[in-house]
């Protein structure tokens, strides 16, 4: 009998069958979490040959657009690759999407984005990683690129922002302070943290809302290796205003590597406060330097973030490059 993809009727079915140990880890427990409208697999007995899952309700706004997402995309070689995105298309399409996206696990909060240009860099701290042939993979199933991201490492912490000492004075006038994360009221610091982000990334390039109970859980793993000194958070008034949220680079420690890099994973700040990221940043990155660290590296930036893009290209350079890809579903 020749492959095909089939839908999984019970998300109990994945962990029932045996995936390649390279693969991004997906059961039961991340589809439920997760959500997608449907789920397919290309199988060989026990063992997955493909799979990927797609969503048509609750998907990012973008424009005029009907958005479809693709995501928990895994495979072993082309034809079966082909076979379960094509799937995923087919649902999207009859569903009545009219753009589809992907690689993305539901929304922005979750994993996506394939890695397009690895550089020499090896992994990082919450980095999503592919094998090199699943973007080739994805363009052969009439895919293409989307939009652009890029990861880029600040190499010398001694350098200093020019203009964040100017801006620091303006919001210290205002009244605002800078701390660092308190761990023993962890759960409190995170309701801050996701007030902020919330208002925050609103306007953000396919932004999803997200409840604050699952981001609570996505950020509860973070606990163990959380460094307080490289979470800032700033308060204005008796409200968290903007915050920097960095980690140590784990996988450095686990290549039996001295651990001398930061992960910047995300900053937020609320309107009215213009200037405080670049103050954040370098409060920071001084921070870092003290503790030991000789680098930060600033994660998955959007090309078009120009807020981003200005607190990294001062200091920093470009070390890995991602995509997301789309694909059309009706003809305009």
């Amino acid at each position: 009998m020749s492959p095909r993809a089939e839908r999984v009727s019970d998300p109990g079915e994945l962990d029932a069958l045996t995936a390649p140990k390279d693969w991004p880890a997906i059961g039961s427990r991340e589809v439920a979490q997760s959500a997608p409208d449907a789920t397919f697999v290309v199988r060989a007995g026990d063992s997955l040959v493909a799979r990927c899952s797609a969503w048509w309700r609750s998907t990012p706004p973008l424009g005029a657009e009907r958005v479809g997402v693709v995501g928990h995309f895994a495979a072993a070689k082309e034809s079966a690759a082909r076979l379960v995105l094509d799937a995923a298309v087919d649902a999207l399409r009859e569903a009545g999407a009219t753009l589809a996206i992907g690689p993305m696990d539901g929304n922005t909060w979750r994993r996506y984005r394939f890695v397009v240009d690895r550089g020499t860099e090896p992994p990082f701290l919450l980095e999503p990683w592919n094998p090199a042939e699943w973007p080739e993979w994805w363009r052969l199933a009439g895919w293409r690129t989307h939009s652009e991201y890029i990861s880029a490492a600040n190499e010398d912490l001694s350098v200093r922002d020019p203009g964040a000492a100017e801006k620091a004075r303006a919001m210290e006038a205002r009244g605002v302070t800078l701390r660092a994360l308190d761990p023993l009221r962890f759960d409190e610091e995170l309701g801050r943290i996701y007030d902020v982000a919330r208002e925050s990334f609103s306007g953000n390039y396919l932004y999803t809302p997200l409840d604050e109970a699952s981001f609570r859980a996505q950020y509860a793993g973070a606990r163990a290796i959380v460094r307080p000194e490289l979470v800032t958070l700033a308060e204005h008034e008796g409200r968290c205003v903007g915050f920097f949220f960095a980690l140590p680079n784990v996988p450095e420690a686990q290549r039996g590597e001295t651990m001398r890099s930061a992960v910047a994973k995300t900053f937020a700040v609320r309107p009215g406060f213009r200037g405080l990221g670049a103050v954040l940043a370098q409060h920071t990155h001084d921070r870092a330097r003290e503790l030991g660290f000789q680098r930060i590296i600033h994660a998955l930036i959007h090309v078009g973030n120009d807020r981003s893009r200005a607190l990294s290209e001062r200091t920093a350079r470009e070390i890995r490059r991602y995509a997301l890809f789309e694909r059309r579903l009706v003809t305009p």
